[in-house]
């Protein structure tokens, strides 16, 4: 159980507040499209999501991306990793790509410097629950196997629907626990997949009781701030404006005063017509 009432914490840092943005036209272009946004930290992918050959991140590339993230005081960068990726598929090409995209991205993270690779899981498919977590354990400690690169991996909760793997942190715990590498630190809590999969936020203090119970809120690492289209425990992935959804504004300013806390960093994952209202009201929450 908690020894604390997070409604009622003492804020003590200063935590980084950002979203997703576009890598069109070079990852260097990241930076100042993050920071029109008003955002002090930013979620890239560094390839297309949906498939096809990474481009090529050179020396020169790395070294615009850095400069460029200086002069737009992008002070912290996350890494998502696409959405193809299925470490319990039968299928050996699209389990065997997911270990070799996920070992690729977080070498290529390293070379940008960026904090965090995070990663979902995939759906168990065909393989029962206990075959699926074998299974992607397995996965896991391959994609890790002699990797020495500073950024450090996280695995992203999903909402639940099927199949899919990690709709709760209690899987997620023994996932990690099994994997034991040092670089897989802990997870991307999204409020919304987790509002979905039956966590309520509105509910504040008991929720961050069962998470604590169920993995530890030491392993928090990192917070995509997403308001839920949906209702409770609906299991689709349905993100909306913050306040505008069923989450709503008071939630929202609980789970800020916990991250301000904790020093945990939030990144929007928002449609981008309102992304920069969404953050300016983060930050409200966070400095009043």
């Amino acid at each position: 159980m908690l020894g604390l009432n997070y409604l009622n914490l003492t804020k003590l840092t200063f935590m980084l507040i950002g979203c997703h943005v576009s890598i069109a036209g070079g990852v260097f272009k990241a930076p100042e499209r993050a920071a029109a946004l008003g955002a002090q930290a930013m979620q890239i992918f560094t390839r297309s999501p949906q498939g096809g050959k990474a481009p090529e991140l050179t020396p020169e590339i790395c070294e615009q991306f850095q400069i460029s993230n200086f002069k737009f005081q992008i002070k912290e960068v996350v890494v998502h990793t696409p959405y193809y990726i299925n470490f319990a598929s039968t299928n050996s090409r699209i389990k065997y790509g997911s270990i070799s995209v996920l070992r690729d991205e977080l070498e290529r993270a390293s070379l940008l410097g960026a904090k965090y690779v995070m990663t979902h899981l995939g759906s168990a498919g065909e393989l029962s629950q206990q075959e699926a977590n074998a299974a992607t354990i397995e996965a896991l400690k391959k994609s890790l196997d002699g990797y020495t690169g500073s950024t450090e991996l996280l695995i992203e909760n999903a909402a639940g629907a099927g199949k899919i793997m990690g709709s709760t942190f209690a899987q997620i715990a023994e996932i990690i626990q099994a994997v034991n590498h040092t670089k897989l630190v802990g997870i991307c809590l999204d409020t919304q997949h987790s509002f979905a999969s039956g966590y309520d936020w509105r509910d504040f203090n008991n929720t961050l009781a069962k998470i604590d119970t169920e993995i530890g809120l030491d392993k928090i690492k990192l917070i995509h701030a997403n308001d839920s289209k949906t209702e409770l425990a609906s299991n689709k992935d349905r993100h909306e404006h913050i306040g505008q959804g069923l989450i709503g504004q008071e939630a929202f300013k609980n789970i800020v005063a916990f991250a301000q806390a904790k020093n945990i960093s939030m990144i929007l994952e928002t449609e981008h017509e309102a992304v920069k209202e969404d953050i300016e009201l983060l930050k409200k929450f966070r400095d009043s």
